[in-house]
């Protein structure tokens, strides 16, 4: 069979190595979450769902007068509301990408791991999904006004915004979940799903860098502001639905009274804005920072 190739982009032998590499990393180590993660295990009514130190509560008065049993609760719903957002943008995230390598040099390393990356965001959101069935919580959806976002954005969005959304949402997610699976206290259904993500993705925010730097080489200023802001804009929506505002009633919280502690709690603030400093040093290498990005960075405390 002949490849078609009359739509491929050029690749250079620094952007084909850096696919092999992770094509080869792949088949070292992946999973397989069906059989990888121990779903019989029953769930300890004492482990929290995520470290209490990420709930968008802790450090608060009203995180100080809640029970336990609520702390367990909240975090429990909190954990399910971000898998679901991460189920969400991963369902984007895969349209993206299979648009991106239509009609490209199948024998390219980087049109195959892009379909390994596919095949993993796959078994991801199957994983999460389960991993909530197990919690007994119900999926929670982005606001109404974030999923028709969220058709454009996967419908039109290519190149560097793609990849720079796809990398925002899975490097805000992976510093995150790198504590929750060192978490002695967290419950080892969360612990293990954790790791097999921050495992599997750190292949996939390798990728997304390098594409994003192979794009943006020789890019006018023009297009690297433009691109900010999209790629600025979609790191807000990703943001601001990572915890549903009904993680709240779920643990028996006032929801007004609630909202205001979480939105004025400058402890998980300071949390998200330290997790993401690598991103943004990495964005503004590559030139992918402009002054309108950093104001809807700093709206969603990434910056």
């Amino acid at each position: 069979m002949t490849l078609l190739t009359h739509h491929a982009d050029p690749v250079t032998s620094g952007d084909e190595d850096v696919s092999r590499r992770l094509l080869d990393s792949a088949a070292a180590l992946s999973y397989d979450p069906a059989v990888d993660v121990d779903w019989d295990a029953p769930l300890d009514p004492a482990h929290y769902g995520l470290n209490p130190e990420w709930s968008t509560l802790y450090g608060t008065p009203l995180w100080e007068e809640m029970t336990e049993e609520q702390r367990v609760t909240l975090t429990r719903h909190e954990v399910a509301s971000i898998m679901s957002t991460g189920i969400w943008f991963e369902m984007i995230l895969q349209q993206m990408v299979l648009r991106d390598q239509y009609v490209k040099n199948y024998a390219d390393a980087e049109f195959q791991f892009a379909l390994t990356e596919i095949g993993d965001e796959c078994r991801h959101s199957i994983m999460f999904a389960r991993a909530c069935e197990k919690l007994e919580i119900d999926a929670y959806f982005p606001t109404r006004l974030s999923i028709e976002l969220g058709r454009v954005f996967k419908s039109a969005a290519g190149g560097e915004a793609a990849y720079g959304g796809i990398l925002v949402a899975e490097e805000v997610l992976d510093v995150m979940q790198r504590d929750w699976m060192r978490g002695e206290n967290v419950l080892p259904l969360v612990r293990r799903t954790s790791q097999i993500h921050v495992v599997e993705e750190s292949r996939h925010m390798k990728f997304a860098r390098q594409e994003i730097r192979e794009r943006m080489a020789g890019a006018s200023a023009t297009r690297k502001r433009t691109s900010s802001v999209v790629i600025a804009a979609a790191a807000y929506f990703i943001v601001k639905n990572m915890v549903n505002e009904g993680v709240y009633v779920a643990a028996g919280l006032d929801p007004t009274t609630a909202i205001a502690a979480a939105r004025s709690n400058e402890h998980h603030k300071t949390m998200v804005r330290n997790s993401c400093s690598h991103l943004m040093h990495f964005l503004a290498e590559v030139g992918l920072l402009s002054r309108p990005a950093m104001r809807i960075y700093q709206r969603v405390n990434l910056i």
